[in-house]
């Protein structure tokens, strides 16, 4: 569109600047009212002023002047030459005659239908694509407090596990200290005992030759035998050696091999592919009827989640502290409570296959991995709801104020916050602030998607948190219920699937939030909970019959 006129604006004469222009001098360049005309074209060079309605100004074509013939304008344009001549310069010999040549406005047309559509596809596609690397790269810088401080955790915990192996062989030592203390006090007190008692039978044998010495009776005298050397052998001497400790000497080498290896920063440039131009070989079209390929009763009270845990197996929870997983055959492989017996609001499930819950009392998100429950979030002020583990690896999770009048989605990575989305350009809440459902999932393009039940709409907002739009139902003569969905997931195609709880029907959604279909012919009862898995299969939760159904769509 041309950036000096608008079908929205009013143009205005630029003679007497006041009135409305209704024509425009395609020769001079201005916005003409019916009165200025004339006075415009009795200027000088009145001939070649070209008066056309403002709708079609610049519609005229201005022709290059031939070099040759001065008063001729150059309309076309040598083929073999490119260059521009005029009809004397065809007529002439001017110009070689064997040359072809072709109308100058061809060309022109040609030229602007080139523009035009270089002028779409930059808007369109080039432009779009690079606003999709730069988000995409301020993600990253923005996540990169989080993954090094996850880095410097890790390492942290191998620290404190050094120290405790340390801890404990330095213990161990001072334990084999003590015991050989223990064993050498036992060999010196024992000889030190057979010491004493030779000494005390020198003592004894001391009297009776005293006794003898003082006595003049001839038989006790005469019958006296000398122990004099037995006692002059002296015992031998006990040598016992202190144990000594021989500190091996740290090499720095081999500490740092001890301690792990550290991997160096790798970059490597990857050539992208224009969206325009990739071609998509995993096209999975709507089907006429969906249908139900298994029904899986999962015995739970009130179910409201569901998420797979791959193709075969998925994880559902309802209204109590059990969380269940099943085959899809529906035969039930395990049960996990919860760490604090009460029930939960959602799950979710990592690459790793780790198990995530949210739960309201405490204010927490726990992580179940190799059956060992641990806290990953402890939250103050704030209760945590529903969660989606993203394409990276990151953890959506949406949140209440403790007097539910503030609703927010905030994205961890790890333990640490990395983004928290509330609130819109204008500084209005994005989210209902009320104690509803509000599943959440996220988009192949990164779109964060949200089922915000309280206010009867799908919200959509980009990875940066900007809002895209809001869907509030479709109109239909069978749909007569208020829109209220609970359930959101996504699929292959970026298709938006969200539950209507009051219309016991699926919505489907495309990328931008324009409504495709409906599921509405599987009998669902307070369809609650939704996940999609890598084949595109549908698992739906019954909020009152409490059974999973799995459902086809696509093709």
């Amino acid at each position: 569109m041309d950036p000096d006129y608008s079908a929205q604006d009013v143009a205005r004469c630029d003679l007497c600047k006041t009135a409305i222009a209704q024509s425009y001098c395609d020769f001079c360049h201005v916005n003409l009212c019916k009165p200025c005309i004339g006075e415009h074209i009795i200027s000088d060079d009145y001939k070649k002023h070209i008066i056309v309605p403002i709708h079609q100004r610049k519609s005229t074509l201005i022709y290059p002047k031939c070099q040759a013939h001065q008063n001729e304008d150059c309309k076309y344009q040598c083929k073999d030459c490119s260059i521009s001549i005029c009809s004397d310069c065809i007529a002439s010999k001017h110009h070689n005659k064997e040359h072809e040549f072709v109308k100058l406005e061809e060309v022109f047309n040609t030229k602007k239908s080139h523009i035009q559509s270089d002028t779409k596809e930059l808007e369109n596609q080039i432009l779009p694509a690079y606003e999709e690397i730069a988000n995409e790269l301020e993600m990253q810088i923005a996540s990169l407090d989080g993954e090094y401080k996850k880095l410097t955790t890790e390492m942290s915990v191998q620290r404190e596990e050094i120290h405790r192996e340390v801890d404990n062989a330095i213990n161990q030592m001072e334990k084999e200290i003590d015991e050989i203390k223990v064993k050498h006090h036992s060999i010196l007190q024992k000889h030190l005992d057979e010491i004493k008692q030779l000494q005390s039978l020198m003592q004894q044998t001391l009297l009776v030759l005293n006794e003898i010495e003082e006595s003049n009776e001839v038989s006790k005298t005469i019958h006296f035998s000398s122990k004099n050397e037995e006692f002059s052998k002296l015992p031998p001497k006990v040598i016992a050696s202190m144990p000594k400790f021989i500190p091996k000497q740290i090499k720095r080498e081999e500490l740092y091999s001890l301690i792990g290896k550290l991997t160096p920063l790798s970059t490597t440039l990857e050539e992208r592919v224009s969206t325009a131009n990739k071609p998509n070989t995993s096209v999975r079209e709507l089907l006429a009827e969906p249908e139900v390929l298994n029904t899986i009763k999962t015995g739970h009270k009130n179910l409201r989640s569901v998420t797979c845990l791959n193709e075969e197996q998925i994880w559902t929870s309802g209204e109590t502290a059990d969380i269940k997983c099943f085959n899809i055959q529906g035969v039930l492989q395990k049960t996990i409570k919860t760490k604090s017996g009460k029930f939960h609001n959602d799950i979710a499930v990592e690459s790793d296959g780790a198990l995530l819950y949210s739960a309201g009392t405490p204010m927490t998100v726990n992580k179940v991995k190799n059956d060992q429950t641990e806290k990953i979030i402890t939250l103050q002020g704030w209760k945590p709801f529903n969660l989606c583990v993203t394409f990276s690896g990151d953890l959506l999770v949406t949140m209440f104020s403790v007097d539910y009048t503030q609703s927010k989605v905030v994205r961890y990575s790890g333990s640490t916050v990395t983004q928290t989305i509330q609130f819109d350009d204008k500084g209005q809440s994005l989210y209902s602030g009320n104690k509803r459902i509000k599943y959440i999932s996220e988009n192949r393009n990164l779109d964060i998607c949200m089922a915000d039940c309280g206010a009867g709409a799908v919200v959509v907002v980009n990875q940066t948190g900007k809002l895209r739009f809001r869907y509030t139902g479709h109109p239909s003569p069978t749909k007569n219920k208020p829109f209220e969905p609970r359930g959101i997931t996504t699929d292959s195609q970026s298709r938006i699937l969200t539950s209507d709880w009051n219309n016991d029907c699926i919505h489907i959604l495309d990328t931008d939030g324009q409504f495709l279909r409906y599921i509405d012919n599987c009998d669902l009862k307070g369809p609650y909970g939704l996940c999609v898995d890598r084949n595109d299969s549908l698992f739906v939760c019954e909020y009152y019959k409490d059974n999973v159904k799995k459902i086809r769509y696509s093709k």
